[in-house]
C-alpha cells in the first residue's frame, strides 16, 4: 500500500468518519441537546424573572400611588378636623361671652331694682321725717292753739300742696 498523500482513503479513514459521526450523534444526544435545552430554559427563566420584576415594579408604583393618595386624604381630613375644632371653639367662646353678657344684664337689672327699692324706702323715710318735723314745727308755732283734728287737716293740706309726687322723687 502506497501513500497517496496526506490522507489515505481506506478502512481507517472510513472508520474514523464513522467514529466521528457516532461521537457526534452521541454528543448531540447527550451533550448538545441538554445544553441547548438548559440554555433555552435559562433564557426563559431570565425572561420570566425580568417580566416578574417589571410586574413587581408596576405593583410597587401602584402601591406607592395609593399610599400617596391616602396620605393626601389624611392631610385633608386633619385640616378639616382642625377647621371644625376651631369653628366649635369660636362658637363656644361666643356662647360663653353671650352667657356672661346676659348674666351681667341680669345683675344690673337686679341692682337697678334694688336701688329703686332703696330710693323708695329713703323717700318714704324722708317723707315721714319731714312730716314729723312739720308737726313738731307747727306745734311749736301754734303752741296748742289748734286742736289735734285741725292739726292733721293742716298737715294733709301741706302734703297736697307740695304734692305726693315730689316726695317720691
Amino acid at each position: 500500500m502506497g501513500s497517496m498523500g496526506l490522507v489515505e482513503f481506506g478502512w481507517t479513514f472510513f472508520f474514523t468518519i464513522i467514529n466521528f459521526l457516532i461521537i457526534y450523534a452521541i454528543l448531540k444526544r447527550l451533550l448538545f441537546k441538554p445544553v441547548t435545552e438548559f440554555m433555552e430554559n435559562r433564557t426563559k427563566g431570565i425572561e420570566n424573572a425580568l417580566t416578574e420584576a417589571k410586574v413587581k415594579n408596576e405593583e410597587a408604583d401602584q402601591v406607592k400611588a395609593e399610599y400617596t393618595a391616602k396620605l393626601e386624604n389624611i392631610k385633608e381630613e386633619r385640616n378639616q378636623m382642625i377647621k371644625e375644632a376651631t369653628k366649635k371653639a369660636d362658637e363656644r367662646s361666643n356662647e360663653i361671652i353671650k352667657e356672661a353678657q346676659d348674666e351681667a344684664q341680669k345683675i344690673m337689672d337686679r341692682a337697678m331694682r334694688d336701688i329703686e327699692r332703696e330710693r323708695q324706702k329713703a323717700a318714704n323715710l324722708l317723707k315721714d321725717e319731714i312730716s314729723g318735723l312739720s308737726i313738731l314745727a307747727a306745734t311749736k308755732v301754734i303752741e296748742k292753739e289748734i286742736d289735734e283734728q285741725s292739726h292733721h287737716a293742716l298737715i294733709k293740706e301741706f302734703i297736697e300742696e307740695v304734692g305726693e309726687e315730689q316726695w317720691l322723687n
